[in-house]
């Protein structure tokens, strides 16, 4: 498997490593036109009222909002648990590699990390399902789902 981000990230002066992230981000970028779903969705909410970066807050949202959508992507799972040469196969097996990843990299596993509560767990549910990111989400998730899935990212539950 070909995993350039943890090279880039332990030296940026790995021109090889850096010219496959410019790549993978120039084919993450076609996906945009699928659809972005529910992390866009909750990531775009939680910015516009914490100021937070937009990245950070997919990375520490992308398991919750995975493990949400189980029942609707476990096929894709597959085929990515199988693309990626995971031990495992289907969901768990990638929620298992992106929290490692995201372990190895420094970022953090919950909201609160990041000074972020659920105080404002309605509100941020609300402007999710609103939030034109969310129409191409698996499953059309109401704002008290969304709601749910921000606070399980606030305290770390169903991971």
């Amino acid at each position: 498997m070909n995993n350039f981000l943890p090279v880039v990230f332990q030296n940026g002066a790995d021109k090889y490593a850096r010219m496959q992230m410019l790549v993978a981000s120039s084919m993450g970028a076609t996906a945009f036109q699928k659809g972005l779903g529910a992390m866009h969705a909750i990531a775009h909410s939680l910015g516009a009222r914490y100021n937070a970066h937009h990245g950070l807050l997919n990375a520490i949202l992308m398991p919750y909002v995975l493990n949400a959508n189980r029942t609707k992507i476990e096929e894709k799972m597959m085929r990515l648990s199988s693309y990626l040469a995971l031990e495992g196969t289907g969901t768990d097996a990638v929620l298992h590699w992106v929290l490692s990843l995201r372990s190895s990299l420094g970022i953090p596993h919950t909201l609160a990390e990041i000074n972020i509560n659920d105080s404002e767990a309605a509100l941020i549910g609300d402007m999710a399902s609103r939030d034109p990111s969310a129409g191409g989400n698996p499953i059309p998730f109401t704002p008290e789902e969304y709601s749910q899935i921000f606070s399980d990212a606030v305290h770390g539950k169903g991971l």
